[in-house]
């Protein structure tokens, strides 16, 4: 079985659609690092599964260049390469998800495993087909547990694949309109513990541009901020609000949000070189400014 993403005939009409993401809170609580192509890749294709009827790892889920492009995931005349690059990764990317086990004074479960299971390359098409994991597809889609959901479009204009994690994060607690969680917890569901060792570096390169993104593309607005425990920040404090409730957050947040460089060239490098070589988590401009300092240490060129 494979559900096709849209057709290449409705490629200019991915945003006019209410493609819903449906995951079960503890996949949104996972421990994983995918590049914001990747990311996008996934939601393309959760936002297919339908929760009105039963889901296998049989059916494969149909995603086009057009689409990501229009995302915003690669550059309009490379997205076809960059498409294929982001599956062939995906392949071998892992999750981590916390089982709660059956029964009191039972220590949680951790279960390994991938996210797809297989790809299926469509050059004639410019699409992929994916087909999830067995042991994810439980996930997606439990209508007897908690979950949360949200509109594609929310998230699809992001450019750090921090901000759909924060996203998410924060729309579990959507009726209450504040989350805190302990530095700890954070580093392990972004899969970060080895780097950013410094709160100072984790700020500047995880939760701010997390933050910037939910303000600028989604339906949220957000700000944060810390608690300590002595002299060490503890915990990452965050209130929000709903952009059309009328309850807009006065309060100044933390780094005024900065302008996404919209054009082929992003701090003088082509998008699609930084597409190609992005790290996990990395945002265009951190990807641009690792690779100029490569570039100016003659360790790469483009």
């Amino acid at each position: 079985m494979w559900r096709p993403f849209y057709s290449p005939l409705l490629s200019c009409m991915l945003m006019d659609h209410d493609d819903v993401v449906v995951k079960s809170n503890a996949l949104v609580e996972a421990a994983y690092s995918l590049t914001v192509a990747e990311t996008k890749l996934v939601l393309a294709a959760i936002a297919q599964v339908r929760r009105d009827e039963p889901i296998t790892d049989e059916i494969r889920y149909t995603v086009t260049a057009n689409a990501l492009a229009d995302m915003g995931g690669f550059a309009a005349n490379h997205e076809h390469r960059a498409l294929k690059q982001a599956a062939d990764r995906l392949l071998g990317r892992l999750i981590s998800i916390i089982e709660k086990p059956n029964g009191s004074g039972r220590r949680p479960r951790v279960l390994r495993t991938h996210w797809v299971q297989s790809v299926v390359y469509r050059d004639d098409e410019g699409a992929v087909d994916l087909r999830f994991a067995k042991d994810v597809i439980p996930y997606l889609n439990q209508l007897t547990a908690e979950f949360s959901q949200y509109k594609l479009t929310n998230v699809a204009g992001m450019t750090s694949s921090y901000g759909v994690r924060l996203y998410e994060l924060l729309i579990q607690w959507r009726s209450k309109g504040e989350r805190e969680v302990e530095v700890a917890w954070l580093r392990r569901v972004f899969q970060i513990e080895g780097k950013y060792k410094s709160i100072r570096d984790m700020k500047r390169w995880v939760i701010e541009p997390a933050v910037r993104d939910v303000n600028e593309h989604s339906d949220l607005q957000v700000k944060w901020g810390q608690r300590k425990l002595g002299r060490s920040v503890a915990f990452i404090q965050f209130k929000f609000a709903p952009k059309q409730s009328g309850k807009l957050l006065t309060t100044p947040l933390a780094q005024k949000p900065q302008k996404q460089d919209k054009g082929e060239l992003i701090a003088g490098i082509p998008r699609h070189v930084i597409e190609q070589h992005a790290r996990p988590g990395e945002s265009y401009s951190m990807a641009a400014q690792r690779l100029h300092k490569m570039k100016r240490e003659g360790a790469f060129s483009w």
